[in-house]
């Protein structure tokens, strides 16, 4: 089976991926399935990461190291970045990054986020699965996750599954 480009993200009740100066802290403290809500498992299956360069900022205030320095793992960034350990900064273009990584990953793409990179990989046709955990609150204002102008799009129901709290609904194209 071909690597596939994964989403896989938590989002609010109303639609947020985080507050508008990108803390996810809310999503800390609600209950979930006693461990660790199916993220090992899916980080199993994970060969490549892909990231905005405001999420990695955010990724490196919620650990002392870097979760992911296991797995190779992209940063796409507009502006030349300064080099650091455990990532690739790129502005390659999603048309030829990513069919070049599903060929060379040895598991799925999980894209990280963040919200204008989603609605990129809408727009491009490249995402394959969203796995979307929807946690029980509402945050009134934030980072949306399909911020205006998100292309329209339809995907498939594949799987639900409560995880106390949470909802973790997965979607294929």
């Amino acid at each position: 089976m071909k690597n596939k480009v994964v989403l896989y993200l938590a989002v609010s009740l109303d639609g947020y991926i985080a507050r508008n100066d990108g803390a996810v802290d809310w999503l800390f403290d609600v209950e979930g399935d006693g461990g660790d809500n199916g993220y090992s498992k899916f980080y199993g299956t994970v060969g490549t990461l892909v990231m905005g360069r405001l999420t990695y900022d955010e990724v490196l205030k919620l650990a002392d190291e870097f979760p992911y320095a296991d797995k190779p793992c992209y940063v796409l960034s507009r502006a030349e970045q300064p080099p650091a350990p455990h990532v690739t900064f790129t502005n390659e273009a999603l048309d030829t990054l990513i069919p070049r990584l599903k060929a060379d990953s040895e598991g799925d793409i999980w894209l990280v986020g963040g919200g204008q990179l989603v609605a990129a990989f809408l727009e491009a046709g490249l995402l394959d699965e969203l796995r979307i955990t929807v946690t029980p609150k509402i945050l009134g204002e934030g980072i949306p996750l399909f911020p205006r102008g998100t292309v329209p799009s339809t995907f498939h129901l594949k799987h639900i599954e409560q995880m106390g709290q949470f909802v973790s609904l997965i979607y294929t194209a």
